[in-house]
């Protein structure tokens, strides 16, 4: 197991070097940070120890998939065992967010309660210093207010610093014919973890077989959009206090929304879920997506009637129709636009307890005076972004290696045999470092 595989790398591969707190930029850990990792210094030799196995790890998990179609990836189903145990005893594996399915229940559990964590820390003015010395580099290909903001609020608000790029597809080396794989390797040597969002469908695949850091989708083209879809199911969550049990109205330009294809693999998680499709004709949602659904287990429907639909649902999901997909067919969009608009008489025919969701940003397709209604949850749902962001940075850039160096202590015996090492019980990061200075020196 890659655990396994690291612990003995680091015990075999640590330098002779003497640590004190220091971050990977040579930036003082601060106290937080202490707690977790304990005393020792040039953390960049552990950072770099760790992130040589990530290629291999992810790519062996990525290349699982098998391309059917320009639309459609089929995985082969691989078990993926791990010893890391996360908070309260489930397993937890992060070392990349590319796609919605790559999340079990368990592991949106974990993220969640962290999440909630978050909240707190978000709400002392003081802030946090959990990850001061860490950049992140967000590389944005497309547009984005809420997202981009939000990663870079969630990085500061946490001790980090931000390297940005707001339009690379213009303002980058992308406009003089760089291909994504050499950005992605020029970047990486600037900071710890990369945030990006491509007009290209499985760019964020490309980038994270390529880079030796965490890579974070922040929406690919027409393909997914696995952090909207992590702060949607927490919303809903958090609105109705459950997740099990569910209907869920999906509605507008199905066919491009990659949050809705994203929104649709999370939901397949749970258990009784009923999923209502709402579109014009020329987006309605691929198949691919009714495909897995049905393999799932899930039940889900294709109505025209948002009333209807809306009546049913313990949440609508209304999506923008989205120009910039139809290229220069503005007939098609022409005619998909204003098709499907929530208004106060869609609000009349829906129960109290339900909600009005959208990933922002609206045109038109929900009224303004839909706003003022407690079950309107988009302002509330674009907050919940920050809080999850948050987790998932604080997950990859500090919980796996922590968690990593605590297997030591599980895997010393073996270790032992195999080298002949007398290693004591281990209670902290720090106890590894001495003592792979003690014995490899």
């Amino acid at each position: 197991m890659i655990c396994n595989r690291l612990v003995i790398y680091l015990l075999e591969e640590m330098s002779s070097s003497m640590f004190s707190a220091t971050a990977p930029h040579g930036t003082a850990l601060g106290f937080e940070q202490s707690k977790v990792f304990g005393d020792f210094s040039k953390s960049d030799v552990v950072r770099k120890s760790l992130l040589h196995f990530k290629r291999d790890h992810v790519s062996a998990k990525l290349t699982n998939a098998r391309v059917l179609s320009k639309d459609r990836i089929e995985h082969s189903t691989t078990k993926v065992e791990s010893n890391l145990k996360f908070l309260k005893g489930e397993k937890f594996q992060l070392d990349d967010v590319i796609e919605a399915q790559q999340f079990d229940r368990d592991i949106l559990s974990a993220i969640f309660e962290v999440a909630r964590e978050m909240e707190t820390i978000e709400k002392n003015s003081r802030g946090s210093q959990l990850l001061n010395g860490f950049l992140m580099s967000t590389l944005f290909y497309e547009p984005s207010t809420r997202t981009r903001l939000s990663f870079e609020s969630a990085m500061k608000r946490l001790g980090g610093e931000v390297l940005t790029t707001e339009n690379a597809r213009e303002f980058s080396s992308a406009a003089k014919g760089e291909t994504l794989e050499d950005t992605i390797r020029t970047v990486e040597g600037y900071s710890d973890i990369i945030v990006m969002r491509h007009f290209e469908g499985g760019a964020a695949r490309r980038a994270a077989l390529t880079a030796n850091i965490p890579v974070i989708n922040a929406g690919d083209g027409p393909g997914q959009h696995p952090t909207q879809a992590l702060l949607d199911v927490y919303t809903i969550k958090k609105e109705l206090g459950k997740l099990d049990g569910i209907k869920v109205g999906l509605v507008g330009d199905l066919a491009n929304g990659r949050t809705v294809r994203s929104l649709a693999y999370l939901l397949a998680k749970y258990n009784n879920v009923k999923i209502y499709f709402v579109s014009p004709e020329v987006v309605r949602m691929k198949e691919d997506i009714k495909e897995y659904l049905t393999l799932k287990g899930v039940d889900w429907e294709e109505s025209s009637d948002l009333k209807a639909v809306a009546s049913k649902c313990d949440v609508v999901y209304q999506t923008r129709i989205q120009k910039e997909r139809f290229g220069e067919r503005t007939d098609l969009y022409d005619a998909a636009r204003g098709k499907y608009i929530i208004d106060r008489g869609v609000l009349d025919v829906m129960q109290k307890h339900a909600v009005v969701m959208h990933p922002l940003p609206r045109l038109d397709e929900i009224t303004v005076d839909v706003d003022d209604d407690p079950r309107a949850a988009y302002f509330r749902q674009a907050k919940n972004g920050l809080y999850i962001r948050m987790a998932l940075l604080k997950l990859l850039l500090l919980v796996c290696v922590f968690e990593i160096l605590k297997q030591v202590d599980k895997t010393r015996n073996a270790h032992v045999r195999q080298h002949a090492i007398n290693i004591p019980a281990l209670h902290s990061g720090s106890d590894l470092l001495k003592l792979c200075m003690k014995n490899l020196i």
